[in-house]
């Protein structure tokens, strides 16, 4: 069809678990897309690590290929800390344990997470990058 591709790929890492969950988020508690158990298993080996200590962040790459070969590849992040409990119905996956400016993702609307969220933040910058080259 002689069109781009864009592909995107995106996850949660916790510095005090030396960037896991990271590529393996949807699947970490050993079944894709259960995130009640991923969240279970976050919290659990979290157990006992206090708040400062429970830094976090999202991030999102996203790649454009072009017919004819040229790629842009983008990343954007979203840094916060795990909460110690789910709080909040909004988002998906990790959202009721992300923690960003004393609120969890799970009680973002969509349009307020957009804003400064690591999909959000790889998506202008892809935009960025486009408006440089078209």
């Amino acid at each position: 069809m002689n069109m781009p591709a864009i592909a995107d790929d995106s996850g949660l890492c916790v510095d005090y678990l030396d960037g896991a969950p990271g590529i393996f988020s949807a699947r970490f508690s050993g079944v894709h897309g259960d995130d009640e158990a991923n969240n279970d298993l976050l919290l659990k080996k979290l157990e006992g690590v206090p708040f400062e200590k429970r830094t976090a962040y999202y991030v999102c790459a996203i790649c454009c290929v072009f017919p004819d070969g040229r790629e842009i590849t983008v990343r954007g992040e979203c840094h916060g800390n795990i909460g110690f409990e789910r709080d909040g119905n909004e988002g998906f996956g990790y959202d009721p344990l992300f923690i960003v400016d004393g609120r969890a993702f799970g009680r973002y609307t969509a349009e307020e997470k957009d804003k400064i969220s690591h999909r959000g933040n790889a998506l202008r910058a892809l935009t960025h990058e486009l408006e440089k080259i078209l």
